[in-house]
Parts: C-alpha cells; sequence; structure tokens
C-alpha cells in the first residue's frame, strides 16, 4: 500500500512539474492551437514520455486548470487575530503582490479560450476565482467597518484589478506609454493605496516594503518573457 502511494506521488510530482513548463507557453500562445507534439517540446519531453502522464490533450487541459486551481487556493488572505490597524498596511501590500501575480498567471486569452471550448474547465477555474474573490471583498468591507478604508464598492475595487491592472501591464500598453512594469505597478500600487485608506490612516503602510515586492514581481514577469 505504502508502495502504491510513493508510486502515485510521483506520478503526480511528475505531471505538476510538466504542466508547469507548459503554462507559460499556453498562456502566450494558447492553449487551443497546441498540438500533442508542441505540448511535449513545451514540456521539454519525448512525446512518449507525455504519454506516460497524459493520454489525451483534454486530460493536459485539465492538469492545467488543476495548477491553477492549486494555486489560487493557496493564496490565502492573511489574518489578524489581534485586530491590529497596522495589519491592514501589510496585508494590503500582500493582496496587491498576490494579485499581480494572478493575473500575470492567468490571462484574459486563457480565460476567453477556456469559457468558449471547454466550458466545465472554465467554471471550475472561475469557481477557485469567485471564493478567492468573496475572501478580498470580506476583507476590505472589514476595514471599512474598522474605519480604515474608504467606504468604496468592494466589487468595484476587485473589478479595477481584473480590468485596469490587466491592462496597464500588457506589453502594448507599456510600449505605447514607453513605460517599464516596475513603474506602472508602483503608479498602480500608489493609486490603490490612496483610494483605499483614509488620508489619517496612510502611514499604517511602510511603503519601504513595496520595492522588494516589485522587484520579485518584476523578475518573474522578465523570466516570462
Amino acid at each position: 500500500m505504502k508502495v502504491t502511494e510513493n508510486i502515485d506521488h510521483q506520478h503526480n510530482k511528475i505531471r505538476e512539474k510538466l504542466l508547469k513548463k507548459l503554462i507559460s507557453a499556453a498562456l502566450k500562445d494558447g492553449f487551443q492551437q497546441l498540438r500533442m507534439d508542441d505540448i511535449s517540446k513545451r514540456m521539454d519531453v519525448s512525446r512518449a514520455t507525455m504519454y506516460k502522464h497524459f493520454s489525451s490533450k483534454e486530460e493536459v487541459l485539465e492538469g492545467v486548470v488543476d495548477v491553477y486551481v492549486d494555486y489560487i487556493n493557496s493564496l490565502v488572505i492573511q489574518t489578524d487575530e489581534e485586530g491590529t490597524e497596522i495589519s491592514y498596511g501589510t496585508r494590503f501590500q500582500f493582496l496587491f503582490e498576490q494579485s499581480v501575480l494572478l493575473i500575470r498567471h492567468i490571462g484574459s486569452g486563457f480565460l476567453k479560450e477556456l469559457q468558449a471550448i471547454y466550458p466545465d474547465s472554465y467554471s471550475r477555474l472561475k469557481d477557485a476565482m469567485q471564493t478567492r474573490e468573496q475572501q478580498i471583498a470580506e476583507f476590505y468591507r472589514d476595514g471599512m467597518a474598522r474605519g480604515i478604508f474608504n467606504q468604496l464598492n468592494e466589487k468595484f475595487i476587485i473589478l479595477q484589478d481584473d480590468v485596469l491592472l490587466r491592462e496597464i501591464i500588457h506589453v502594448k500598453y507599456l510600449m505605447l506609454n514607453q513605460a517599464s512594469i516596475q513603474q506602472v505597478l508602483y503608479d498602480y500600487y500608489q493609486f490603490k493605496k490612496i483610494q483605499l485608506f483614509k488620508a489619517d490612516k496612510l502611514p499604517l503602510l511602510d511603503d519601504s516594503r513595496i520595492d522588494p515586492i516589485i522587484d520579485h514581481i518584476v523578475q518573474k514577469f522578465n523570466r516570462a518573457l
């Protein structure tokens, strides 16, 4: 029994490793147009090795969605049991980093393709994203109730990330405006904090923490190019 569990665990680890190699290609070029030959090349393995772990293109796609769902579920919004005001600043910065990285991982093109061609997989991914959005909305509502955040529609704040943030980190926007990804992220962070935090609560934010966060994000973006 233990031997079987170890084999299954090893098999799943290999599958996950292969899928993560594929993800950047799926985001950049789309999934539908990839053939199994293309998939094996992106995974950097032979077709024979690939078929040991995936029997079809649909199974590969299901695996990609599994990776995304697991990633989203891992993005826990930190809580502060003591309820100190300063924690809202650090949690906001933590949430900012998560939101940017999530948008980098799951592009709008991939979501549209998934919705049109693989609706069941899209529904599963969308459910995970909506659960996370509910957690974010609760964080915003809690901050408003505590008098730390301005009274805003939390759904609009979340939608802002999904629409505006996606737009400004797109290569086309960066080129058109001759801007760096680092600069637009810093500007967006400043915009978000002034929008969200009441003026007398802005000192809760330690902006010295945001530079290494943005540098970390930029490194991830650059590796994906």
